[in-house]
Parts: structure tokens; C-alpha cells; sequence
């Protein structure tokens, strides 16, 4: 089994209706670190974005930002 780390920004997105060009506005973040974040292409994770994404959805617990998804190898053959 292998750990991939999931970025649930595009759950969040669509769960409190918000376009990434309104979390930009609520953030400071640019569009494109909402998108590389929302579409899971980033290999390194900026804290401080994090943070930003956190207090704009008010979120208590990061596992509700950001967890680990299983991936089973045999999924794959």
C-alpha cells in the first residue's frame, strides 16, 4: 500500500461554493497556487498557504484540508 497525501481544496471548493478566483480575493494566495493546490500538482506544500486555506473556510482539524489517500498497488494492474 502507498500513502499519497490528498489536497481536498477542489471538496472544499464545490462543499462552500466558492470559485478559486474567491478564495484568491479571501487569501492573498495567487491563482495559481489555488489551482496547483486544487488539482493535487504541487510537490511541495507551502505552510502558509495552508494556513490562509484553513482560516478561510474556518477549518479546526487539517485532515479536513489535507489527509492521506491508500492507494493499493493492485488498483493499478
Amino acid at each position: 500500500m502507498q500513502h499519497i497525501i490528498e489536497i481536498k481544496l477542489k471538496k472544499l471548493l464545490k462543499e462552500f461554493n466558492m470559485t478559486q478566483q474567491e478564495l484568491c480575493n479571501k487569501t492573498g494566495l495567487t491563482q495559481r497556487t489555488i489551482s496547483v493546490l486544487a488539482n493535487n500538482k504541487i510537490e511541495r506544500i507551502p505552510k502558509t498557504a495552508l494556513s490562509k486555506i484553513a482560516v478561510a473556510f474556518e477549518l479546526d482539524d487539517i485532515r479536513d484540508l489535507i489527509d492521506f489517500k491508500n492507494e493499493d498497488k493492485k488498483d493499478h494492474q
